[in-house]
């Protein structure tokens, strides 16, 4: 046997267990609800508009407001993979990802739009700042994979300044080491203005360790 090898071996060896160590914990990692879908536990509305909880659901509906409607999660997130249903019948909503609320009703940070068709449901946009980042679907491609007057799933991944937006299984925007802010909160979004119905329903996350 060649002696001076077994320093390396050994080395590989531990390297090889810890990975299969952490590969489980990676895989096994659990999705943790965050509405019970009875109540707004967890979450406060914010502005004009009203939201309720309909079968299972949270349900905004606004009447040309004057104020955005907002439900805003009570704790912030960092770092992330967050899904959920949607449902958009009216109007102009979206789903924020680490927003600072700023009085009476401002949200700022990213928003990634939900809407019905033609709207850039998918897309990123950054309120009171750069605006569509890096620019606004295309109608002819938001058509592959948004389902009108339907439910639709959305996962949005957040980690650092990497984001990656997934409608229905298919990547509708991705932004590489964006500047954006790296924590803050959720909101779900009721555009002022605009005869609004949104649904949202089985918001789910995974945190990173």
């Amino acid at each position: 046997m060649n002696y001076s090898t077994i320093p390396q071996v050994r080395r590989l060896l531990t390297l090889t267990a810890c990975l299969l160590i952490a590969l489980p914990a990676v895989a096994d990692q659990a999705w943790n609800p965050l509405m019970d879908g009875k109540t707004i536990a967890g979450w406060h509305p914010v502005g004009d508009g009203k939201w309720t909880v309909e079968d299972g659901s949270f349900v905004g509906r606004a009447n040309k407001e004057k104020l955005y409607g907002l439900l805003v999660s009570d704790k912030q997130f960092k770092n992330f993979t967050v899904r959920f249903k949607f449902k958009s019948l009216t109007g102009d909503s979206g789903f924020y990802i680490r927003t600072i609320i700023k009085e009476p009703e401002k949200a700022h940070g990213l928003q990634v739009q939900v809407g019905p068709p033609d709207t850039g449901t998918g897309g990123i946009y950054e309120s009171y700042g750069r605006k569509w980042i890096p620019a606004k679907p295309a109608s002819e491609f938001e058509k592959k994979y948004l389902k009108p007057n339907d439910w639709n799933e959305m996962t949005i991944a957040a980690h650092g300044g990497n984001i990656t937006v997934k409608v229905n299984g298919i990547t509708a925007t991705e932004l590489k080491d964006d500047p954006s802010r790296p924590e803050g909160r959720f909101a779900l979004q009721m555009h002022a203005g605009c005869v609004m119905e949104v649904r949202f329903k089985e918001i789910e996350i995974q945190e990173a360790p």
